[in-house]
C-alpha cells in the first residue's frame, strides 16, 4: 500500500519524508498560495498525486469548472471524480458524466463506492465497474459499517465494517480486475486487517497527524476511538505549535502496526 498522510501547512514541505505520494484537496489550491506552490513544485518533480474532489472537507464536491481546471493544471497522477455522499444512483450519475472529458493523458479517473447500505454499495461498486473504472475508492465513515459489523465500540465497528466491506468486494469475480483506494479511517490499526492485499493500493489518512495534534501517543497496538482533531480547523496551525516528536512517533507506529515499510531515514 502507497500512504499519505494529510498534514497543516507548516509541515508540507517535510512530508515527502514520509508520504508515498501527496494527496491533494482541491479546494485549497483556490485559497492558500503556499499549498498550490507546493502542488506546483510536485508536478515539476515528478511526484506521484493523487487528487480528491474536496467532498469529505466541504460536504460536496468541489466547483466543477475548478476541478477541471487543476486537474488539466496539475496532471495529477490519478483524479477522484466527483461523488454524492451514500448515494449510489446519483455517483454513478457522475461517474458517468466525468468519463466525458478529456484530461492529460497520465492522469487516471478513479471513482468513489458510495450507498445507503452494503447492498446499495456493492450495487454501486458493479455500475462503477461498468462504467470502465478500474481503481475504485471505499471511504471510512458510511454509517451502515457498524450494522455491517455491530460493536460495543463504535470506532471499532465502524473499522470492522469496512473490512468486512472491502473483504467482499475482492472476492467479486466481475471486480478481479480493480485496484482499491482506502480513504481515511476511524483507527489506525485496521489498515493492517488487510494482510497487505496488493489489490488495495493506496490509502490516506490524516489519523496519526491529529492524534498528535491532540497530544495522543500511539500505543502498540493502535488506538481504541479515532481522534477528534479536524484537518479543516488545524490546517493553519503553526510548526512551534506542534508535537513533531508526537508526530514522528506516531508515524513510525503506524507503519509498524500495518506492517507497511518503515518511515524512510532522515
Amino acid at each position: 500500500m502507497k500512504v499519505s498522510h494529510e498534514v497543516p501547512r507548516c509541515l508540507l514541505t517535510a512530508s515527502p519524508e514520509f508520504n508515498d505520494y501527496d494527496y491533494c484537496l482541491p479546494h485549497l489550491l483556490d485559497i492558500d498560495e503556499d499549498y498550490k506552490q507546493y502542488f506546483i513544485n510536485a508536478r515539476d518533480t515528478g511526484r506521484y498525486v493523487i487528487m480528491d474532489n474536496s467532498l469529505h472537507e466541504l460536504g460536496e464536491a468541489y466547483d466543477y469548472d475548478r476541478l477541471k481546471y487543476w486537474v488539466n493544471e496539475l496532471e495529477p497522477d490519478e483524479f477522484m471524480v466527483p461523488d454524492v455522499w451514500m448515494d449510489c444512483h446519483q455517483t454513478a450519475a457522475q461517474a458517468k458524466y466525468w468519463k466525458q472529458f478529456e484530461f492529460p493523458e497520465k492522469t487516471k479517473k478513479i471513482a468513489v463506492i458510495q450507498g445507503k447500505d452494503k447492498n446499495d454499495a456493492y450495487l454501486c461498486a458493479g455500475l462503477l465497474r461498468e462504467l470502465g473504472y478500474d481503481k475504485l475508492c471505499v471511504s471510512y465513515g458510511a454509517t451502515w459499517y457498524n450494522d455491517f459489523f455491530p460493536h460495543t465500540n463504535v470506532d471499532m465497528g465502524k473499522a470492522l465494517g469496512r473490512v468486512r466491506f472491502v473483504q467482499g468486494l475482492l472476492k467479486l469475480d466481475h471486480l478481479k480486475d480493480v485496484k482499491f483506494h482506502l480513504l481515511g479511517c476511524a483507527i489506525p490499526q485496521e489498515f493492517g486487517w488487510y494482510d497487505n492485499d496488493s489489490r488495495i493500493e493506496s490509502i490516506d489518512t490524516s489519523n496519526p497527524i491529529m492524534a498528535a495534534l491532540e497530544g495522543t501517543w500511539y500505543e502498540d497496538h493502535g488506538l481504541n476511538s479515532k481522534p477528534k482533531a479536524n484537518m479543516n480547523n488545524h490546517f493553519d496551525m503553526m510548526y512551534d505549535e506542534l508535537d513533531y516528536l508526537n508526530i514522528i512517533h506516531n508515524l513510525k507506529k503506524f507503519k509498524e502496526i500495518n506492517n507497511l515499510i518503515k518511515l524512510k531515514n532522515r
